[in-house]
């Protein structure tokens, strides 16, 4: 693929566009893979993360939290692939707002927990801090990735493009 590039010598947003795509596609991928990698072995303690929360019963939270690592693995598999992109990165925006909700609400209600979003979470023990800025933070950035993907969800090397047939830089004409 050539790049073209302007008189001023910037590089084209549609030349540029598609395979920034891929980063995006990838990086996203790789956060599920890791959030759901890190919980899946300890469904309990992903119950007891989400259980700290305190917006859900007890019995609700236990099943959240042993869903959500598998939620959070197929979301990182279909990023991964590209397939299903669009719908991958709405569900991601869905969850990534819920996440954010659940740490603004601990915020506010003064709960000291740890997030759980990259292990076990739950209660701080006496004296830690919670970090629940950097948090947010962190969650709003993953979510302007989910964005991106929403509004340009086809990039080279992935499954969505190979059955679509087309190629990316024909979406941007």
């Amino acid at each position: 693929m050539t790049m073209t590039v302007r008189r001023t010598g910037a590089v084209r947003w549609p030349a540029v566009r598609p395979w920034l795509g891929v980063a995006v596609r990838l990086g996203l991928a790789t956060v599920w893979l890791v959030a759901g990698g890190a919980k899946v072995s300890d469904l309990a303690a992903s119950g007891r993360a989400v259980n700290a929360y305190q917006v859900l019963p007890y019995d609700a939270a236990t099943v959240v939290g042993a869903a959500l690592p598998f939620v959070e693995l197929a979301l990182g598999l279909l990023l991964l692939v590209g397939l299903a992109t669009r719908l991958a990165a709405g569900v991601s925006a869905a969850l990534l707002v819920v996440f954010v909700a659940g740490i603004v609400s601990a915020w506010s209600r003064g709960l000291a927990i740890d997030c759980g979003c990259f292990g076990s979470g739950g209660q701080l023990a006496a004296g830690q801090t919670p970090s629940y800025l950097p948090e947010i933070l962190r969650d709003l950035g993953f979510l302007a990735l989910a964005g991106f993907l929403l509004i340009w969800p086809r990039t080279p090397v992935s499954v969505d493009g190979w059955l679509a047939g087309a190629s990316v830089e024909d979406e941007d004409e």
